[in-house]
């Protein structure tokens, strides 16, 4: 039951490896653009990521160190890993203590980078995000943009939830994403609610502590 339980918990790397690559640095780019609608500030901001990698080939190979430097010092405030970790884990994480939660939000962040890290190296120079038009106000404290990655055989539909905030430069931060209509931090919440019911928050950090070592050494 613990090998199912586990295979099931990273079953969706691949899946995550696209929505990460193409979603967790489209906030790259300067302050200057923070007083842009949502949807044309995400549209700029994928653009200019594809160009980045494109011109970095540690990049696009996918090196984690460079990538690790880059989500350090210029991603992380756009990102609210969080409240991600926190909704992924559910219920739990309110029994969970102060050094759970950190612990949970930095092996969750790993995993994470380590997805996005496999998109970069593909990359490919005829790939194109189209961001379409806000549906909602953008004065909106939550929003949801949807977008397509396209230049492969058939466009692939991206979508992101969005939260204002005052304390950042862009005004905006990430904290879920859908592809093909499978939210990432709902999906993780019921494989980590199955690995907590299993072997408690410990156990749920030992598993991804483990996995994020395991990826270390490939």
């Amino acid at each position: 039951m613990r090998t199912n339980s586990t295979s099931v918990l990273f079953s969706f790397q691949q899946l995550l490896s696209v929505i990460c690559g193409l979603g967790l640095a489209w906030a790259l780019q300067s302050p200057a653009l923070a007083q842009e609608a949502p949807d044309v500030f995400m549209q700029r901001l994928s653009s200019d990521m594809l160009d980045t990698v494109r011109k970095d080939p540690a990049l696009k190979a996918g090196d984690l160190q460079k990538i690790a430097a880059l989500v350090d010092t210029r991603l992380v405030e756009h990102i609210n890993f969080r409240r991600m970790t926190a909704s992924a884990v559910g219920p739990a994480w309110r029994q969970a203590t102060p050094e759970q939660q950190k612990r949970l939000i930095e092996e969750f962040k790993v995993l994470l980078m380590r997805s996005y890290s496999g998109a970069l190296s593909q990359v490919k120079d005829s790939y194109t995000i189209v961001v379409k038009p806000l549906r909602t106000p953008a004065t909106d404290a939550e929003v949801v943009i949807r977008s397509e990655l396209r230049g492969g055989n058939e466009p692939v539909a991206i979508d992101y939830r969005l939260e204002k905030t005052p304390d950042t430069a862009s005004g905006w931060r990430i904290y879920n994403f859908n592809l093909l209509g499978v939210w990432l931090v709902d999906n993780y919440r019921t494989q980590f609610s199955q690995e907590i019911n299993a072997k408690g928050i410990d156990g749920l950090i030992a598993t991804l502590t483990e996995r994020n070592k395991a990826n270390n050494r490939k």
